[in-house]
């Protein structure tokens, strides 16, 4: 299975590819409606398609992702660094009981094109191809003790106007 995500001023999506033993691909695109960073992009993307497989039965996974950050962090190489990305990680970990095995392997992306050009399409919000499926997520996967808000940088920018107009040249 290769998960990737993708963000751009229309949004953010995610692409999942599975490929079964036989080589059958089934191809997935998430378009994500709420605010994230590219790492909260990339850990929805890897939660759902986790959530996918054991909906398909699947019992023993391969993951290959291009985000080095989660895939280490899966692999326990780094640790998790924030309240967030912990609670992503202990979502996944829950998950990871429902296999006989899992694997998570880091690729370059040029051996991740298909999910990218997945996630593309659920960030920019076009339409998907037959027999691509497609669902939008709401709301973000993990539940936190203590409220963290992301703020996009675009979002940061906040002009003040003074409550009293004085003359620059004072």
């Amino acid at each position: 299975m290769y998960f990737d995500s993708a963000l751009n001023i229309n949004g953010a999506g995610a692409g999942i590819l599975f490929i079964t033993p036989i080589r059958d691909k089934l191809r997935y695109v998430l378009r994500i409606h709420f605010a994230v960073s590219n790492n909260t992009a990339e850990y929805e993307a890897c939660l759902h398609s986790l959530r996918i497989a054991v909906e398909l039965g699947v019992k023993c996974l391969m993951v290959y992702g291009d985000s080095a950050l989660v895939i280490n962090r899966l692999n326990k190489d780094w640790s998790c660094s924030s309240e967030k990305m912990d609670a992503y990680c202990a979502e996944i970990r829950k998950i990871e009981g429902k296999f006989y095995g899992i694997e998570y392997h880091h690729v370059v992306w040029d051996q991740n094109q298909i999910a990218d050009q997945l996630s593309k399409i659920g960030s920019s919000r076009t339409m998907a191809p037959p027999g691509v499926f497609v669902q939008d997520l709401l709301t973000p996967s993990i539940k936190e003790d203590k409220e963290v808000v992301e703020v996009t940088p675009a979002k940061q920018l906040v002009l003040t106007i003074p409550s009293q107009v004085t003359d620059w040249r004072e």
